[in-house]
């Protein structure tokens, strides 16, 4: 993750909230938060290793694998849920999205975007899946399961009742706003459940 998105997501997070991180990796998002605005925080991992990093952050972090459902905890538990680069390596996506809907007053999702310019020229031109700094991953050993692009996204919120209350699209760390669909490499979308509200 790099700084820009960093920004993003601490300028969206309130000061002295509680937040989950699902699939927090090695913390580093979590501790960051901790540090710059004092949320009570969880992550949530099922790596071994992201799971050792985390903790000698000082990060509570669970083990467990997210695509199982959030049951453990209560509606509205968290003020903000994030899934930072996590929902395109999920199968149920619709249902984890619930999920998160449901514990979090809002949740904060990055998501990459197959849809940029270096994306397309790849498969167009080349006539090989993209293999990017950004998508560094073979076709056959990638995490990723769900290719979506930032429109998509757009439209599947439209469709799931997913209220967009603000979003920023990120080339290379700068803002995007012609275009995005082509030119940002990332999106950062904040969230709210748009059937209760």
């Amino acid at each position: 993750m790099n700084n820009s998105e960093f920004q993003t997501i601490s300028g969206w997070i309130q000061p002295n909230v509680r937040v989950l991180d699902l699939g927090c990796g090695d913390g580093e998002l979590l501790a960051h938060l901790a540090q710059t605005k004092n949320v009570r925080g969880y992550g949530l991992d099922i790596d071994d290793g992201a799971v050792l990093a985390s903790v000698s952050r000082g990060i509570n972090v669970i083990q467990g694998d997210l695509e199982r459902g959030l049951a453990e905890f209560d509606d509205q538990f968290f003020d903000v849920v994030i899934l930072s680069r996590t929902l395109q390596a999920t199968r149920k996506t619709e249902a984890l999205m619930r999920e998160v809907l449901r514990v979090g007053r809002e949740a904060i999702v990055t998501i990459p975007n197959f849809g940029h310019w270096t994306t397309r020229w790849q498969l167009g031109i080349g006539g090989r899946m993209p293999v990017s700094k950004r998508l560094p991953f073979q076709w056959y050993d990638t995490p990723n399961v769900h290719f979506a692009t930032l429109k998509d996204f757009d439209v599947f919120c439209a469709e799931k009742y997913v209220r967009i209350l603000d979003s920023v699209a990120l080339e290379r760390g700068a803002p995007v706003s012609r275009l995005r669909n082509v030119r940002a490499d990332v999106g950062i979308y904040r969230l709210q459940d748009g059937r209760n509200n």
